[in-house]
């Protein structure tokens, strides 16, 4: 079978530039790349917060809420 000509749509094209020049989206400077992602951060208040708002519901698990904050603000997340 003939090949047929892959075209580029323009989102796919620039997203690509964007990527070679380092950039990501809402960083003029790039990824750090020793950083590490709100979701990973704090595994262990996250897992316990999240156990309370499951069994207890939010209203009841103050405590763990506020903690897990603070242990994201300790690694320098803006919360």
């Amino acid at each position: 079978m003939g090949r047929l000509p892959i075209q580029h749509s323009p989102s796919v094209i620039s997203l690509q530039s964007q990527k070679d020049q380092g950039g990501s989206e809402g960083s003029a400077s790039g990824p750090d790349p020793k950083r590490k992602k709100i979701c990973c951060a704090c595994p262990e208040t996250k897992r316990l917060r999240d156990e309370c708002v499951v069994e207890h519901g939010e209203a009841a698990c103050a405590k763990w809420i506020e903690a897990h904050i603070k242990c994201l603000r300790a690694e320098g997340f803006n919360v």
